[in-house]
């Protein structure tokens, strides 16, 4: 189970993913659950990604608030 900063965390990977700090235990532990992935850019800007899983979570969670 994600903790609710873990969701908070995931939700802003989504929608902002340029302010996530890439030292948060939150992003590390959803990158561990394979729920967020990092690119590699030639920049060393890595920005943070939702993958089919935790784009698959967020909107579980999207259909439970709108019943």
């Amino acid at each position: 189970m994600l903790s609710p900063h873990e969701f908070a965390t995931l939700m802003l990977v989504r929608n902002a993913p340029d302010q996530i700090h890439l030292d948060r235990t939150d992003l590390d532990a959803l990158l561990e659950r394979q729920l967020v992935s990092l690119q590699n850019l030639a920049d060393k800007h890595r920005p943070a990604s939702l993958t089919a899983s935790g784009d698959s979570i967020l909107k579980a969670v999207e259909r439970l608030w709108r019943t």
